[in-house]
């Protein structure tokens, strides 16, 4: 019979499960009040922030959305007049999304509330605390992505 611990994988995953959940409907509630109905629809203004003009493709792979789900994304924000979409200079083939006047406006007010709300969220966390779960976040990501490989 093989020998149970109190912090056995099953037991680490439902505790990570859990908190992953609580913290995804607080992530969703503090979007909603930036006035977002959708998360799909911040992301993809938020990685044009940061990120600059990018390929379709590319943001859809950097918010985690399928080909289908991230057209109409973009065309969701096109229609709002916060995105708009040019072929590419350098390769004609490439559509680069570019945020507007308007879209930055929006997402720079809207980035700023939320990133104060997740502050709050980790606030619960000491500087070593913060360093600890990042180091842990990322040891435990790169070893599932190890183990589905």
């Amino acid at each position: 019979m093989p020998k149970i611990y109190q912090h056995s994988g099953s037991h680490l995953f439902l505790l990570f499960w859990k908190a992953s959940h609580g913290v995804m409907r607080y992530d969703h509630k503090s979007i909603a009040k930036q006035g977002f109905a959708s998360l799909s629809d911040f992301a993809v203004l938020e990685v044009l922030l940061h990120k600059g003009a990018l390929p379709v493709n590319t943001i859809g792979e950097k918010v985690l959305l399928t080909s289908g789900s991230i057209t109409t994304a973009v065309q969701r924000m096109e229609k709002k007049g916060y995105v708009r979409r040019e072929r590419s200079e350098g390769d004609a083939r490439v559509v680069l999304v570019h945020l507007t006047e308007l879209g930055r406006e929006v997402i720079v007010d809207a980035f700023a509330a939320h990133a104060a709300n997740l502050d709050t969220l980790f606030s619960e966390f000491s500087e070593k605390e913060r360093t600890q779960f990042a180091d842990l976040m990322r040891k435990l990501g790169r070893r599932s992505q190890a183990l589905t490989e």
